[in-house]
């Protein structure tokens, strides 16, 4: 099971300029084939149907460590699209419809779903609005097979997240990029070096792919200055023990210690997303529906 946390693993500010572009953009690190999606139902369903897991348990609690983690990578990336959507669009007198047109201003810019089908929210959708699909999952059963594809997801998702990255200037966006860039980077190596201890063969030698240091990208290199690079957490409170015995020894990049940390990173608030009444979330009247849960409260 997964144990959920009203917190984001990072910090997702609401945005000082909407910009319904670059939620576009993002839309590819949510429901692209190397999105945050992928990386957790693929490890999630990898390790679902492990099998020979109490023989093999550093390996099983690596991949179902970091699948518990690809949870809240999603949780942050609907954050950025919802902070970069939100105020958007041009929000009515309170309580009062008229047949103006509010949602204008947006048409041919960015995802016109966002504003037609999700009340200015994430979508499970690419960038083009195509939606995720079950079969970006890839589980053979056969361990080394499995790991090696791992390994390639997340070289796929860091490309991924280099061109959203310079594709969209927004500071809310390069956030969630530098972040994720840090902790997918981790997961990366994590699957090269489990591919080691299986085969000997040097994976981390491949790295960077692309060749560009975290180290050059301001948004990235903060979390590098904080150590998150070298850092593995543990999603429970008693099980995943053995991660320890693949993410260990110095890191390939800066030869600082590895280590892993029992439970969850700190993280941030999740931000409030204001109501926009002109596509219906909450309510064309929000008063009226505060007013309920108000009520509500009181009875408590």
């Amino acid at each position: 099971m997964i144990l959920r946390i009203e917190r984001l693993q990072v910090d997702i500010p609401m945005a000082e300029h909407p910009d319904p572009k670059a939620a576009a953009a993002v839309q590819e690190l949510m429901g692209g084939r190397f999105g945050e999606m992928s990386t957790l139902m693929n490890y999630t369903f990898q390790s679902f149907n492990f099998r020979g897991k109490d023989r093999l348990k550093p390996f099983y609690d690596l991949v179902a460590n970091i699948a518990a983690e690809e949870y809240g990578h999603i949780e942050a990336v609907a954050a950025a699209i919802n902070s970069l959507l939100t105020g958007s669009t041009e929000r009515p007198a309170a309580g009062k419809w008229s047949p103006d047109s509010p949602l204008a201003g947006v048409s041919g810019v960015g995802n016109p779903h966002h504003f037609l089908n999700t009340g200015q929210g994430a979508m499970a959708v690419n960038s083009l609005g195509a939606p995720w699909q079950g079969d970006y999952i890839f589980n053979t059963g056969d361990v080394v097979t499995d790991m090696l594809h791992n390994f390639f997801l997340e070289t796929g998702a860091r490309m991924g997240k280099l061109r959203v990255y310079e594709m969209a200037d927004n500071p809310v966006a390069r956030q969630l990029c530098g972040y994720l860039l840090v902790r997918g980077g981790v997961h990366q190596t994590a699957y090269a070096m489990a591919l080691q201890e299986l085969t000997g063969v040097e994976v981390t030698k491949m790295l960077n792919i692309p060749k560009i240091s975290n180290q050059d990208i301001p948004e990235a290199r903060k979390f590098n200055e904080q150590g998150i690079h070298h850092t593995l957490y543990r999603f429970s409170p008693t099980d995943y023990k053995d991660l320890d015995r693949i993410w260990r020894g110095k890191h390939w990049e800066d030869g600082g210690e590895l280590r892993v940390v029992q439970g969850p990173p700190e993280g941030a608030p999740v931000p409030a997303l204001d109501p926009e009444p002109q596509v219906y979330a909450p309510g064309y009247d929000p008063a009226e529906l505060e007013e309920i849960a108000r009520r509500l409260m009181r009875s408590a």
